[in-house]
């Protein structure tokens, strides 16, 4: 016999199992064979089961906070889970599982399982998540190590020289954009190129971050603007401008700061200025001789 879960599992298609909740009590009547009655009404017998476990640890019988009994139910012919409340104040709404077996209504069932399951509202971990998914921009620190999937979308196949590209289809040199003597196993494809481009031109450094929208003239006109090449560098450069929030960064061409090479300071506004008399106004003063 194979539980409802293990069918699942397995791809079968199993009908929904009956649910005995704890204030019924089944009889032969209420169920399709005596061995099902007597399964779920071996509740006793179930909790017994759960009690008898002995610890992990020690070997011993220990407490094991059997709180009351929640439901019964069938999963397969000859086959029922008891359920019951778990009372350790360190594991609420978690549920004792009991797994009975019985092939012959004059036999004792038989124990399959004891398990803690969690129940509606128990605390359990968020679901496991790969690292290459959990990593994000800024984890990366001093000394760590990350490795690149080998299926990255953002990577395509490097050609250093004519023994790679013996064999290779015409149109798929055309679509990794050849490189050639860069010396790469593999260079960035056009999803990553773009990836790249959607980020940056969205950043700090794009079009429409604070600086730019207050800023008099864009990157592209200006002086301290280190051009990139490749199909990056119609979009983008680098920015040299040591007074600028965005030195050494890959700004936007659609980007500005308040740094602009083309801002100069006003040449009246650096002269000094000399004395000025007041022609237009007179003022009384006291002279006192000696």
């Amino acid at each position: 016999m194979v539980s409802r879960r293990a069918a699942k599992a397995a791809g079968k298609l199993v009908p929904a199992a009956p649910v005995i909740k704890k204030d019924s009590l089944p009889t032969e009547n209420t169920v399709d064979s005596p061995s099902a009655a007597i399964l779920l009404r071996a509740v006793e017998y179930a909790a017994a089961a759960i009690e008898g476990m002995p610890s992990e640890a020690t070997g011993a019988r220990e407490a094991t906070y059997v709180g009351t009994h929640i439901e019964a139910r069938l999963e397969a012919d000859g086959l029922a889970v008891h359920e019951f409340e778990c009372t350790n104040p360190a594991h609420p709404n978690w549920r004792w599982t009991v797994v009975l077996a019985l092939a012959d209504p004059d036999a004792a069932p038989t124990v399959c399982d004891v398990v803690l399951l969690p129940g509606p509202g128990a605390l359990i971990p968020s679901a496991w998540v790969p690292w290459h998914e959990r990593l994000q921009p800024g984890d990366l620190r001093p000394g760590d190590v990350v490795p690149t999937n080998p299926d990255d979308p953002r990577l395509v196949p490097g050609y250093t020289g004519e023994g790679d590209i013996a064999g290779t289809d015409e149109d798929q040199l055309r679509e990794v954009v050849w490189e050639l003597g860069l010396g790469r196993e593999r260079v960035l494809s056009p999803t990553g190129r773009d990836d790249a481009a959607d980020r940056w031109q969205e950043g700090s450094t794009g079009p429409d971050a604070p600086e730019a929208k207050q800023a008099p003239l864009p990157c592209l006109s200006c002086g301290f603007m280190v051009p990139i090449g490749g199909q990056l560098g119609q979009n983008f450069a680098i920015c040299a401008n040591i007074i600028s929030p965005a030195d050494g960064k890959v700004v936007s061409l659609s980007f500005g700061c308040g740094a602009h090479s083309d801002i100069t300071a006003s040449k009246s506004a650096s002269q000094p200025v000399g004395t000025i008399v007041d022609t237009l106004d007179y003022e009384d003063l006291d002279i006192i001789r000696e």
